[in-house]
């Protein structure tokens, strides 16, 4: 009896493994009580979306050619609205301003709002391990934010895709506890 609980421990343990390799870490989230997801959807669906990158989670590699492989890794593991992801700002500031940040080994106390105006603030890098500070925001405000962090060895790695995944699904999520939480329904909306 002990051998059969042995090998059934082991083979547990061989298939958890390639599970772990590929799981990313999604830190608290933070949703502001104006956050709506049909807004970003508005926003966002058949259009472009800037995002903003600040650091580099890959210092041995040119930042711009870190920023060039990053970009496909989000746009395959995009929200659900039709949308491109560029890096590029937008010709005029639009009214509402929206867009994502990114700030990869953001210092400690670098919050939200700090992100969204610009100014981001940095902790030296954990080598192998990509962490990265997102936050949504329109104009000077925070809309939702997140952490999350993983190992991987580039940009390219497979790791980071599902790290974007869940990432992105988090600081766009289109839950409805998110508003029941604050005592509305998407029917008084």
């Amino acid at each position: 009896m002990r051998t059969v609980k042995k090998i059934a421990a082991a083979l547990l343990a061989a298939t958890a493994i390639p599970a772990a390799a590929y799981a990313a870490t999604i830190g608290g989230m933070n949703y502001a009580t104006q956050y709506d997801y049909r807004e970003f959807f508005s926003a966002a669906d058949g259009r472009n979306f800037q995002v903003i990158v600040a650091g580099n989670p890959f210092p041995n590699m040119n930042a711009d050619d870190v920023a060039r492989h990053l970009l496909p890794q989000m746009q395959t593991n995009k929200p659900r609205p039709a949308l491109t992801f560029t890096y590029d700002p937008p010709v005029e500031e639009p009214h509402p301003y929206y867009r994502l940040v990114l700030v990869f080994d953001a210092a400690n106390n670098l919050n939200s709002v700090t992100a969204c105006n610009g100014k981001p603030r940095f902790k030296p890098g954990t080598p192998g391990r990509v962490y990265v500070f997102a936050v949504y925001c329109r104009n000077d405000l925070a809309l939702s934010e997140t952490t999350g962090w993983v190992d991987a060895s580039g940009p390219d790695d497979p790791n980071v895709g599902v790290l974007f995944k869940d990432l992105l699904a988090t600081v766009f999520s289109d839950s409805p506890a998110i508003n029941l939480q604050r005592g509305r329904n998407s029917r008084t909306n």
